[in-house]
């Protein structure tokens, strides 16, 4: 019996795929280098009291009282993007995001795996501490967002307020504390092998946290009002990361709970972004895999819902709703887009993964969809962000011999210590350091920044924020991407 060959439709997106992918491409960057860069950014992130080992060495200790004013120690975790404060919902997302990287990925990753266990574990140490310190409270993040964003200063220098956040029974915080819950579960997974012992006690408190979630409903920015937003509101709402804190428990435990919790969830909303804020589109690709690999008929229909996202992420989907720019970049949002980027192209590299790995075809509407239309789709992504793009320049700072100089980054763009020992006050960072066209003199090396706008412009402008600030979780994401395409492109 001979095969029929693919229809026609199969012929247009192959060749599609294969010209978008070859547009305006400069051959195969460096992606083992990027990779190692993408996880020292971190580094640059720290907060707490800073190990002998650090890499970064423009950045001291710093934040070693937070968690004070609350009596009881949360020192650690990090800084979201370029101010100094610790916001724990996108914070979470992050760890969330490394584990996964790692999880998918870790083999991959060569030298580059102990370091991201390191990144990971730098932020679960925290979260654990903001999970445990006070019986019924979860606390959520440290330092006042509207007094910290009217100063410009290091963080080693910072004498804004600390103001510890938290939310409790009665100021529930569904999102954050299933955010938390995700991350504790997924850092689980990573550590089970190397660390039982932290491995079991970061799932037990995974369960404890998303029964919180669970229990007393609602979202942290309704509780926490200005101190949430406008930095992180929660604007899709707490049910997707139930969803997700859910997927994960259940990858962690395989416990029937989660299932049963998951199945009257529902699959929820079916968005085209994927992002700090709104998870559904991960939790269902997290889902698919026990369809995939696991041949799990229960979860056919989150492969489905899995499969419409990257229908409407595809250039060349007949249901795409993504725009993309003349020179191939996914176009989201005009603020921070590379976050989108980076975070649906973790979706599309890992389901394509999936995908080869079960010889799994799908359709939108006519086009039939191969694991590759995924996987070059998401090259080109990556490849755009180190510089395959028409002004030439890379995202990721310290790759290449072109990337931005001015980001907007307190600690790189203000002396470091060594060099100016005196403390640089709130307005004086301002007046000395942020209206300068001088470049930053740290380089925060491996920092991916906001992007360019919807025409391929860049003005590497450190007041412009948007554009400018690199963000923990454009980061995280990037992870697994850099590390698949370093396992399968030789440098």
């Amino acid at each position: 019996m001979t095969t029929p060959p693919p229809p026609p439709s199969f012929w247009i997106f192959f060749l599609c795929s294969l010209i978008f992918l070859l547009d305006n491409a400069n051959g195969n960057p460096n992606y083992r280098e990027a990779l190692a860069k993408s996880i020292l950014f971190f580094q640059g992130q720290r907060s707490g009291r800073l190990p002998s080992n650090q890499e970064v060495k423009w950045r001291s200790s710093s934040g070693l009282s937070d968690g004070f004013l609350a009596h009881v120690d949360l020192t650690g975790g990090y800084y979201d993007a370029g101010d100094n404060v610790k916001f724990n919902f996108p914070m979470a997302f992050t760890t969330t995001m490394l584990s996964w990287s790692t999880l998918e990925y870790g083999k991959r990753m060569g030298p580059q795996l102990s370091d991201a266990r390191a990144a990971i574990r730098w932020a679960t140490d925290y979260l654990l501490k903001c999970a445990t310190a006070t019986p019924g409270k979860l606390y959520v993040g440290v330092g006042d967002p509207n007094a910290d964003h009217k100063c410009w200063e290091r963080p080693e220098d910072m004498d804004t307020i600390r103001t510890v956040y938290s939310v409790s029974p009665s100021n529930p915080g569904s999102d954050v504390a299933g955010e938390t819950a995700a991350a504790l579960a997924a850092a689980s997974l990573v550590f089970r092998r190397i660390d039982p012992k932290y491995s079991r006690l970061l799932v037990g408190t995974a369960k404890k946290v998303f029964q919180f979630a669970m229990q007393y409903r609602g979202a942290y920015s309704d509780s926490l009002g200005s101190a949430a937003c406008p930095f992180y509101c929660s604007y899709s709402g707490y049910k997707d990361e139930l969803l997700w804190g859910a997927a994960w428990l259940l990858r962690a435990t395989n416990e029937a709970f989660y299932f049963n919790f998951i199945n009257s969830l529902g699959g929820g909303d079916q968005p085209d972004i994927f992002s700090w804020d709104n998870k559904y589109a991960g939790a269902h690709v997290l889902l698919a895999r026990r369809y995939l690999l696991n041949k799990d008929e229960r979860f056919e229909s989150f492969n489905q819902m899995a499969q419409n996202f990257m229908c409407k992420t595809l250039p060349y989907s007949p249901s795409s709703s993504t725009q993309y720019t003349q020179g191939g970049l996914m176009y989201k949002l005009p603020d921070n887009n590379l976050q989108y980027v980076t975070s649906i192209t973790f979706l599309l590299t890992t389901y394509g993964k999936y995908m080869k790995a079960t010889k799994h075809t799908f359709n939108c509407d006519n086009v039939v969809i191969i694991p590759n239309s995924l996987i070059n789709v998401a090259k080109k992504q990556v490849d755009y962000i180190l510089g395959a793009n028409p002004i030439k320049i890379s995202y990721m700072v310290g790759f290449g011999p072109n990337f931005p100089k001015r980001i907007h980054h307190r600690g790189s763009s203000l002396p470091s210590l060594a060099r100016h020992p005196q403390s640089i006050g709130c307005d004086s960072g301002f007046q000395q350091f942020y209206y300068t066209q001088n470049p930053n003199p740290n380089i925060l090396v491996g920092a991916i920044v906001g992007g360019p706008n919807q025409n391929d412009g860049f003005p590497d402008d450190r007041t412009d924020y948007s554009h400018s600030e690199p963000t923990t979780y454009i980061n995280a994401a990037a992870v697994g991407p850099l590390a698949y395409f370093a396992g399968s492109y030789s440098s």
